[in-house]
């Protein structure tokens, strides 16, 4: 429990881009877009959450009865943004130790991203703390309570932003592979980006992927080129057996084997890495690409139904050696003679071999084409 820290979500404003719609209470995955963002800090054990109210404040009250959510009317809210953080700051308990600033219109920040500045905030890194993806800082900030009278007192133009530039010594970046944490919802455009992103959000995009691969647990440069292959080499298998379904089959999901391809070597120093770098995905609310990451090195086969996208994945690395398109015989020739005298770890090969074997069977089956011959659309 994150008992001394304080979530203030500003949803005071008119919300006047957005054509007469109002940003609060869109709905978003089966709630609004302002019970999203509270889920979100419930989730990770913030106990007090603040939200700022203004316009609209009658239909906004009711969704606050939670415990730990607690409304605060902001009088002047006709006076943009920074009168909302101020009514915020200024009802925070004398104990509290920093707080996060969340507007409601940020609705896709993720739960990882939270965990993670609460975890440098708790190492002592710095008495500011922004979310970083790609070079770009995001939201939420996460903020001493030191700052809070002075912020209080601040007299400059440029709200909190310029209070917080006067700053920027005390402040430091927290990488995260998060876009949601630079996707802010101002016009009708704007929303309806966020439903289609909200469709696949639990599945990293390429751009979050390459991120988790390269910042957070910074693979080695021939991992991620392994991985870059296996992607390519997977996504146009998924493509041909996608083109080749019936229409009473249901298509692979390509984004899920791409998120998968990319991070499949998430873990490839740990013992067991497939089932190590499933794990770290299941804790960042990943479990389809967790599920596919973990039968990657061993997999079962149903052989009563389509072929899956743990299948095109599995095949996928069988076809990639580091960053080369090879064989599956090639891939595997040099294992069988590595492992000759060795029983236990040759069967191991013979039985992945043989699931390769099976798996590229029902891919030329499904798709009518030599898996070889598929595989050289793939351009370079």
């Amino acid at each position: 429990m994150s008992d001394k820290i304080t979530a203030l979500i500003p949803a005071a404003g008119y919300s006047s881009r957005m054509k007469g719609a109002f940003k609060p209470l869109l709905p978003l995955g089966g709630m609004t877009v302002l019970e999203r963002v509270i889920q979100l800090f419930r989730s990770v054990g913030v106990s007090d959450i603040r939200v700022v109210v203004g316009h609209r404040a009658d239909e906004v009250m009711p969704l606050l009865n939670l415990p730990g959510v607690c409304g605060i009317f902001n009088e002047h809210y006709p006076e943009g943004m920074f009168s909302s953080v101020l009514a915020g700051i200024r009802s925070l308990p004398r104990d509290q130790e920093a707080f996060f600033l969340l507007p409601t219109d940020i609705p896709l920040v993720r739960r990882s991203t939270v965990l993670n500045l609460l975890a440098a905030y708790r190492r002592g890194q710095a008495g500011i703390l922004y979310p970083v993806f790609e070079g770009m800082r995001g939201h939420p900030p996460l903020i001493s309570a030191k700052y809070a009278e002075d912020i209080i007192c601040w007299k400059g133009e440029g709200g909190l932003r310029a209070f917080l530039e006067q700053h920027e010594s005390a402040a430091s970046d927290v990488e995260v592979a998060d876009e949601g944490i630079l996707s802010d919802m101002d016009t009708p455009d704007d929303y309806r980006n966020i439903l289609k992103r909200y469709e696949k959000y639990d599945i990293p995009t390429v751009r979050e992927c390459e991120v988790l691969m390269t910042k957070i647990f910074a693979a080695e440069d021939k991992i991620r080129r392994h991985c870059r292959e296996v992607a390519r080499t997977a996504l146009c298998i998924g493509k041909a057996l996608n083109a080749a379904a019936s229409q009473s089959a249901p298509c692979l999901d390509t984004d899920l084997i791409v998120a998968a391809s990319l991070l499949h070597d998430l873990a490839r120093k740990e013992p067991s890495h497939a089932a190590a770098g499933a794990r770290i995905l299941e804790s960042m609310d990943y479990p389809a690409v967790a599920e596919l990451v973990k039968s990657h090195v061993d997999i079962h086969i149903r052989e009563d139904q389509p072929v899956h996208e743990s299948e095109v994945l599995y095949i996928a690395d069988k076809l990639v050696a580091g960053d080369r398109a090879v064989s599956i015989e090639e891939r595997f020739g040099e294992k069988r003679k590595r492992f000759a005298d060795h029983p236990e770890a040759k069967a191991a090969v013979e039985r992945r071999l043989a699931n390769a074997l099976k798996i590229k069977e029902r891919i030329e089956k499904q798709t009518g084409k030599d898996l070889y011959a598929l595989l050289s659309e793939i351009k370079p």
